[in-house]
């Protein structure tokens, strides 16, 4: 046994150390650990191939058979098909066994196809070329033959072959620029840091001569977390141990950029690498028209058993009688005789179901999947929902749930990215109680930071001047922004000007970006991070150098970051910016009341703000901060916990320097799609982390939420001044009374909710439903059913979920859709019936997650209202007329069995119980699926409300579905009984056949049969003619050809003797049956009268009660051709570019002052003129305004009341 393993597990439990179940060892190079260290122990770990392929050549069959026999109508219908094969059945296998044949046949080849293409992906990934370092040399090998523990050479543009650690690079900083693209859609470059021991390593012996362990956690999904550390062994010395985290970890699928080459260890291979664990499924989406599916199909299922159980009943009591027990034309052979009559009724009432199953519509589950698959292409070819800007168009990445997009009753959306363009613009800075506004007009020349104009000298004392340089300095060094110069950006000469390559800034958060770059407009300009070192431009064209020490990252939960950096002085200083929420707390000292009014003055404005603070930190305390970040960042175990806890512990006593304002606008017609929505009846809810003030400016400008408008506040503020349940209970009753007086008057009062997530969290405690007070979601729900829009605040991703799962699962079960852009977002999509992702800034993660992607929050409308209608009409005459024309089909059936002593003998030919759903009816109506347009698509466009024609499965519910059924049997009697008196006027032969008196022509049984089913095929077919509106030649082409089709077929298969058949009792039938004037008047009269009562039906309720979809149908015939005109969407130009409106303002005698009419402050100047300042800016007290290099700034004496 191995003591020093014993002692080591031993030492670790007594001094508190972490339990080390959930790590891995690897070991770098597959070289032993010197002796005295730890024992070697080999691990198998999976090797470096992807499968993402479902079966393989040997399980294909079997395993696709398993799981389309798991849906319960293909298991039925191998029931039946075994039955007709058992026992002795009126209908040939053959009429069961080839539609399920046909089924299961088209879904293997469409799943066995998809399957191959996988695989072939497969084998492409997994046999290209990787570099690896073995013996000091570099070999080729495949991608599937690497192992964890091997050391892998990744040159630039390649993609890494498996999850690395990042050894060394051949920059000489050990950074490496990667792009994630493919994981997460984020195009910009990230930086990754080797390790700092092997940073230096250069050459592939150098590389080799490593001997280390690597310690991590197991593999786990999430892309941006990662624990582990490094023990570097030297020669007999201690083993050096360095913290591994998500900066370390080049993860599979991502590609090198701007970096010759660098060297790597695998820790993570094959189906464990972090985008292999991504590839998981999500949860199945059922819609809500395939639940009606299955409930009708289980009324139907209930329908055929009592047919079936009837007909064996009746049969028994009608052979009751002796005579009548073995009719001479069916006698019983001797083992018939002998059963025992309980066994011989089961075998009847299977023969029964046999021969009444065609109720169940087997083929239905096809077209429809068919209707699902083609129909999602209207999506993707859609031409108004392509953005130039993006180069794509919608994508579907599901079609399951196309027809759910016209039932969506509620939309929960995100702001920033969604509503909102993500496109930062910094707009000004308040700095100690002043607001400084980059780049102000004068006369006609912008007043930039180059000008000789000093801004600092008019600054009334040093003291204020110490704070603008440290809060300047604050934003050019609190960030992860990275510098690119136009040579470095993958060979695309960017950041040229005026002939001069410069830099550009490059970030995963678009507010770093404005935040630096509106710095770099006052003054101060970031110039790059080299060897550790932040370098920026002052204002007087200095560059000043701070050593960056350590990065407390931004996570969502602080809310904030903050950097540690020593200035050449020697003195260390922690600068801290975040959202108000989590600074104002921690600040000891600075004009924090001041500073608080203009943040929340910026918020009613619609800006996105953050507060910047400081603290100087001794040597003392820093040693103390570097020992906690230390010992949280070598822990194995809870390292985010402990370093929340070493954050919390050094970002404190801060001094508080300002708060910065950036725009984020509002994305092109996002207030015309929320408007369009609200028509529609839908309901919107935007769920945003943003602060309260922020959010409520842009539901204002977005038509959210309009100044009429009742706000309805619950919020951690108000919840402070009165109890929950009081605050839920009085909002309660002001809806109620409201929704009680709107009865009476005509003018009805609209609300709308705030709630921030603090208060959310409370109202979905579980206690509280227990509590004396009663149940707080269900007040909260009635609250929110009573306001148009509802507005949820300073949400946690979590929350987000929890909103759209608490709406969800209300008693309405309204549908609910998701949309958002970011990570935060995913979810919420997942947990929504419909998740659509936009392409946006913030990565393509939502859009992967997501059942649709769009580029634009308004293609939303587009989506909703005229795909989503279509796809819902569609898919629901579908369903409704499958079930209708089975009934047809099958009643007759069931009805000519009281005509032939229940002796099971089928109406129909056995060609014809085949191809009734896979050839004769099938096209039509799958063509209708796909392309009718019941309304233009600008009539949809034009009325919104025509949405909620549809709303609630309004065409699928019982009523419709029973007019449908009740419809069939109808036509099923008219078919029947129509055919039998018309030929009542007969006498009977000696052969049993019928012999009409005036045509002297023989009808028999089948003559009968298919009288009554060429009655079917074309009055099914005529009522699908009838309900289409939108005519196109195909249409023609397939309704009228499945006629001809059907025609053809029938005198080909009785006008032939077919050698394969062993019978031929269609023979000359058809022909037969067509020479008879009686039949062809028959089957005109037929089709008539059971055509008829549809359409007076349609032709009275569009008299008396017409929808509001009926009425638009009126009216686009009453004006054709001037759809076009009347769309309000075709005076609407699309805006590109950005606004240089602007408004001048008088300063004297010879100089003006232009502002973006679109600016804060430009807006506060234009009020106070408005209201008779005058139009010299002396007048403008009590603001001093001051010119400045970099712009202008005004000074508020004291503290700002907020609008």
């Amino acid at each position: 046994m191995d003591f020093n393993l014993l002692r080591n597990i031993i030492s670790r439990y007594c001094t508190g150390e972490e339990i080390w179940v959930d790590s891995r060892t690897v070991y770098i190079g597959h070289k032993e650990p010197p002796p005295g260290a730890e024992a070697y122990i080999p691990q198998r770990y999976p090797d470096n191939r992807i499968v993402s392929s479902k079966y393989t050549f040997w399980n294909f069959i079997p395993k696709n058979l398993f799981e389309q026999f798991r849906r319960i109508a293909n298991f039925y219908f191998l029931l039946i098909f075994l039955v007709q094969l058992i026992i002795d059945t009126p209908t040939s296998p053959v009429t069961s066994g080839l539609p399920l044949f046909f089924v299961i046949t088209v879904t293997a080849i469409k799943q066995g196809y998809e399957d191959w293409l996988r695989h072939k992906a497969d084998c492409s990934i997994n046999e290209c070329p990787v570099d690896v370092v073995q013996q000091g040399n570099v070999a080729r090998t495949q991608s599937h033959k690497l192992r964890v523990g091997d050391i892998v050479m990744v040159r630039e543009d390649e993609t890494f072959p498996c999850d690395l650690i990042f050894l060394s690079s051949s920059r000489d900083d050990g950074t490496c620029y990667v792009t994630t693209t493919s994981l997460d859609g984020e195009s910009s470059h990230k930086t990754y840091y080797a390790v700092p021991d092997t940073m230096a390593f250069k050459t592939e012996q150098e590389v080799d001569s490593l001997h280390a362990t690597i310690e991590c956690e197991q593999p786990q999904p999430d892309l941006y977390k990662f624990v582990g550390r490094i023990n570097i062994y030297k020669d007999k010395e201690e083993p050096v141990s360095r913290t591994l985290g998500a900066e370390n970890l080049l993860l599979r699928g991502a590609t090198l950029k701007n970096t010759k080459h660098i060297y790597a260890v695998a820790v993570y291979t094959g189906m464990e690498t972090k985008m292999a664990l991504n590839y998981q499924s999500k949860s199945q989406k059922r819609s809500a028209v395939e639940k009606s599916m299955n409930a009708f199909l289980i009324v139907y299922l209930c329908i055929l058993i009592s047919k079936a159980l009837i007909n064996t009943v009746l049969k028994y009591a009608w052979q009751w009688l002796p005579d009548r027990d073995e009719p001479w034309y069916n006698h019983r052979t001797e083992n018939e005789r002998q059963r025992h009559v309980v066994i011989r009724a089961f075998t009847d009432f299977l023969a029964f179901m046999v021969l009444f199953n065609y109720i169940i519509p087997v083929s239905m589950y096809v077209t429809v999947e068919m209707q699902k698959f083609l129909g999602s292409y209207f999506i993707t070819w859609d031409e108004e929902m392509f953005d130039e800007e993006l180069g794509q168009g919608a994508q579907v990445n599901t079609s399951d749930l196309n027809e759910e997009l016209g039932q969506v009753e509620y939309v929960f959306t995100d702001k920033t990215g969604t509503l909102t363009e993500n496109n930062m613009e910094f707009i000004e800075c308040c700095v100690d109680g002043n607001v400084y506004i980059p780049h102000a007009i004068c006369n006609g020349q912008i007043l930039s930071a180059a000008s000789s104009i000093d801004m600092i000298d008019s600054s009334p004392g040093g003291y204020r001047r110490e704070y603008e340089d440290l809060f300047f300095r604050a934003l050019c060094l609190c960030h992860t922004v990275q510098v690119k110069e136009e040579e470095t950006v993958d060979g695309i000469k960017r950041g040229i000007h005026q002939g001069k390559p410069t830099s550009f800034y490059i970030s995963s958060s678009p507010d770093e970006v404005a935040l630096v770059e509106g710095m770099k407009r006052l003054g101060y300009t970031y110039l790059r991070l080299k060897d550790n070192y932040m370098e920026i431009l002052n204002k007087d064209d200095e560059i000043e150098r701070f050593e960056l020490l350590h990065v407390l990252n931004f996570d969502s939960v602080r809310r904030r970051m903050s950097v540690i950096v020593k200035s050449i002085s020697g003195e260390y200083l922690l600068f801290c910016k975040g959202a108000d929420s989590s600074i104002f707390p921690r600040v000891v000292s600075g004009k924090v009341e001041q500073v608080k009014a203009h943040v929340e003055q910026n918020a009613v404005e619609g800006l996105r703000t953050l507060c910047v603070a400081y603290r100087r930190l001794s040597e003392s305390e820093y040693l103390e901060a570097c020992h906690y970040l230390t010992e949280a960042k070598l822990a194995l175990q809870d390292r985010e916990h402990r370093l929340a806890q070493a954050y919390d512990v050094i970002e404190r006593d801060l001094v508080l320097l300002g708060a910065t304002a950036v725009e984020d606008r509002l994305q092109e017609k996002a207030a015309d799609t929320i408007e369009s929505l609200h028509k529609a009846g839908i309901k919107v809810w935007v769920l945003t982390g943003d602060k309260m003030e922020t959010a409520a400016a842009t539901c204002y400008a977005s038509k959210l939420f309009r100044r009429s408008t009742q706000i309805l506040e619950l919020t951690k503020k108000r919840t402070k001044e009165q109890s929950l349940h009081d605050v839920l209970f009085e909002l309660n009753r002001t809806v109620i009374r409201q929704r009680s007086m709107s009865g009476l008057s005509v003018d009805c009062l609209d609300f709308g909710l705030i709630i921030d997530g603090a208060t959310l969290s409370a109202v979905l405690k579980p206690s509280q439903e227990v509590s004396g007070h009663g149940n707080y979601r269900e007040i909260f729900l009635e609250i929110c059913r009573n306001c148009s829009a509802v507005l949820c605040c300073r949400m946690a991703p979590l929350q987000k979920a929890q909103i759209v799962k608490l709406i969800k699962s209300s008693k309405e079960h309204p549908i609910t859709l998701a949309i958002g852009d970011g990570a935060n977002d995913v979810s919420m999509i997942l947990e929504a019936h419909v998740g659509i992702g936009i392409m946006g800034k913030e990565g393509r993660q939502a859009a992967r997650n997501s059942d649709y992607a769009i580029p634009k929050f308004k293609h939303l409308k587009k989506m909703l209202l005229v795909h989503g209608h279509y796809y819902y009409i569609r898919i629901a005459e579908l369903v409704q007329y499958f079930f209708y024309k089975n009934v047809c089909f099958i009643f007759p059936q069931f009805l000519y069995q009281f005509f032939c002593g229940f002796s099971q003998q089928p109406l129909y030919d056995t060609a014809y119980l085949t191809l009734y759903n896979i050839s004769f009816t099938s096209l039509p109506i799958l063509l209708y699926s796909l392309v009718e347009q019941h309304v233009t698509i600008d009539a949809l466009k034009r009325d919104p409300s025509l949405y909620r024609d549809i709303a609630k499965n309004s065409l699928l519910r019982w009523p419709v579905f029973l007019y449908w059924t009740c419809l069939g049997v109808f036509d099923a009697v008219i078919f029947f009984f129509g055919a039998y008196f018309l030929f009542d006027n007969t006498t009977f032969t000696s052969n049993g056949q019928l012999m009409t008196t005036n045509t002297q022509m023989m009808f028999g049984n089948w003559t009968f049969g298919t009288l009554i089913f060429t009655v079917l095929v074309f009055t099914v077919t005529l009522k699908l003619a009838l309900d289409t509106r939108h005519w196109t030649w195909i249409n023609h082409f397939v309704i009228w050809g499945s006629l001809l089709f059907y025609v053809i077929f029938s005198l080909l298969w009785g006008g032939i003797i077919w050698p394969f058949l062993n019978y031929q009792r269609m023979y000359y039938v058809f022909m037969q049956m067509l020479s008879s004037g009686p039949a062809w008047l028959s089957i005109i009269l037929l089709i008539t009268v059971s055509l008829l009562p549809d359409v007076i039906k349609k032709v009275l309720c569009r008299a008396i009660c017409p929808t509001a979809t009926e009425r638009a149908q009126v009216q686009e015939k009453q004006l054709p051709g001037s759809m076009a005109e009347l769309t309000p969407l075709s005076f609407c130009q699309p805006y590109k570019g950005r606004s240089t409106d602007s408004t001048l303002l008088h300063l004297g005698a010879a100089e003006t002052l232009s502002l973006r009419s679109s600016s804060p402050l430009a807006q506060k100047l234009l009020t106070h003129l408005a209201e008779g300042g005058g139009s010299d800016l002396s007048s403008l007290s009590p603001y001093m305004l001051r010119l400045s290099g970099a712009g202008f700034a005004y000074y508020a004496p004291g503290p700002e009341t907020p609008v």
